[in-house]
């Protein structure tokens, strides 16, 4: 096959010499409006194109490699000593597999369990190019079935406005667990 990027000959959709030149994360902070964190690893506009692969046959493929390289040493930086659950923001398969529950897989670790399924939208509602009114007046009403009394991390591949973060964070603590930060690939904030 090729790679995506410099179209060489690669036993993989992303060949490692433009892993090493493209796809080295940097970590961002974004703090939300009412103070909660999410962390991210690159610009949307860096990666957009490897984004938009997201339900096409090769997006699982390309969303390991992003995950891999931008979670691994983010996950190895933090120091749990206590059991958190890994949410991956409503991780229903399309196209064969879930984007946000192989995030949520590469963030696995001895004391982060990923927890799938367990925040789920009940309005299937899309967001992509939508305005913050609009996603606003369409909420994603999710339903969480974790575990309660419970520290949370979320994940998704993507923070836009901060819609959804904060209403799966919010439904996260009406349900009695507490999110302590999200973890996206990906911010569309413009810098």
């Amino acid at each position: 096959m090729r790679c995506l990027l410099c179209q060489n000959f690669s036993f993989t959709v992303i060949c490692n010499s433009c892993q090493k030149l493209f796809l080295q994360p940097y970590q961002t902070i974004r703090v939300l409006h009412d103070g909660f964190k999410v962390y991210s690893f690159y610009r949307y506009g860096d990666i957009a194109v490897l984004l938009k692969t997201k339900h096409t046959h090769i997006g699982a493929a390309v969303y390991r490699i992003l995950a891999k390289n931008a979670m691994q040493a983010f996950k190895e930086r933090f120091d749990f000593d206590v059991a958190v659950d890994i949410i991956p923001v409503d991780d229903i398969p399309k196209s064969g597999y879930a984007h946000t529950a192989i995030l949520a897989n590469v963030l696995a670790s001895k004391y982060l369990q990923p927890y799938y399924g367990s925040l789920r939208a009940q309005n299937d509602v899309s967001y992509s190019a939508k305005t913050l009114h609009y996603r606003q007046t369409n909420p994603r009403d999710f339903m969480y079935s974790g575990k309660r009394n419970e520290n949370v991390i979320l994940v998704d591949d993507i923070i836009t406005t901060g819609t959804t973060i904060n209403e799966a964070k919010n439904e996260i603590l009406k349900c009695g667990a507490k999110p302590l930060f999200a973890v996206t690939l990906a911010d569309a904030r413009e810098l």
